[in-house]
């Protein structure tokens, strides 16, 4: 981590580059001892988040080294969900003006840290995406506050867990204007099919079950989109697509960010130690031959008890 004051602006520059800034346990505590410590420091006017190298802001937690915690039983796995989940919670009612640059690769954690801000700023070369059920886990961070709330186009990133450019995170709540240049562009909103551009996408991720989302995708269509969409779903978690689902509906129901957060950490703490994050971390990062062996074989076959013991029910 990079940290300095310059002419009132906090300035913090996640600083691991060749890691796309990946975020540790280390960085989250500095973040949030740093934010508390302007919080009351009348030199700090506002607050300016950035990412060191040219490929992103941030590609979420070190999910690899949370994996060796977890096989190890060591706390620490939980303890990193805890003191992310406060961070989040601290940017989200950040007294102070906090802007972030969601530029280049701005996924998972990375999201955590700056779509919470007051002014979420992005170009044409940013790529955001909640990528968590390809490894076991689900959209968390609190950003099921934003996802619950933006229709179709929210739960189509929720669960396919695919990138999304500038101008559809504007129109789903994740930033607010273009960086530089391009804030000419508008940045008005549309419905879940002018997000993402397509109208297949309103009409399957608008189903009222998961299954029938599927069933949808499955469609007689005149375009290869939803059956390749229905390929990445069933190349998902499928105990992980079912979690994130129910989580969705429940979030639309929350009054604050905190309230998302609180069952985030739930969730996170109980898939963390799940067979399916280590398989999906070591197929997507460690072995890397994209072929994890998934607890459930098939999305029909995640009982209504599997996801309930994942919210502690």
């Amino acid at each position: 981590m990079l940290v300095d004051v310059v002419d009132g602006v906090g300035r913090l520059v996640l600083n691991r580059p060749r890691a796309i800034n990946a975020l540790t346990p280390a960085m989250i505590d500095t973040l949030a001892a740093t934010l508390d410590a302007w919080a009351e420091d009348d030199r700090v006017e506002s607050v300016l988040l950035t990412g060191a190298g040219d490929r992103g802001l941030c590609s979420g937690a070190d999910v690899r080294a949370l994996r060796e915690l977890a096989l190890a039983g060591d706390p620490g796995a939980d303890a990193f969900f805890r003191h992310e989940y406060r961070l989040n919670a601290l940017i989200a009612s950040y007294p102070k003006p906090y802007a972030a640059r969601m530029i280049g690769i701005t996924m998972g954690g990375g999201l955590g840290v700056s779509a919470h801000g007051s002014r979420r700023l992005v170009d044409t070369t940013s790529r955001l995406a909640m990528p968590e059920t390809g490894i076991g886990l689900f959209p968390d961070v609190g950003m099921l506050w934003y996802l619950s709330r933006a229709g179709a186009a929210g739960a189509y990133m929720a669960l396919t867990g695919l990138a999304v450019d500038a101008s559809t995170a504007i129109r789903v709540g994740l930033a607010d204007a273009w960086d530089g240049p391009e804030q000419a562009q508008r940045n008005d909103t549309g419905d879940a099919a002018g997000v993402v551009g397509e109208d297949w996408v309103g009409d399957c991720f608008g189903a009222p079950s998961l299954m029938e989302v599927l069933e949808r995708l499955d469609g007689d269509w005149d375009t290869n989109g939803p059956r390749d969409c229905a390929e990445v779903l069933r190349s998902r978690c499928p105990l992980s697509l079912a979690v994130t689902w129910e989580a969705l509906q429940r979030a639309k129901a929350m009054s604050s960010v905190e309230q998302v957060l609180a069952q985030d950490l739930t969730l996170a703490t109980y898939l963390v130690h799940h067979r399916d994050f280590a398989e999906g971390v070591r197929a997507q990062l460690v072995d890397k031959d994209r072929s994890p062996h998934w607890s459930h074989a098939r999305l029909e076959d995640v009982t209504q008890a599997d996801v309930a013991r994942a919210f502690g029910e």
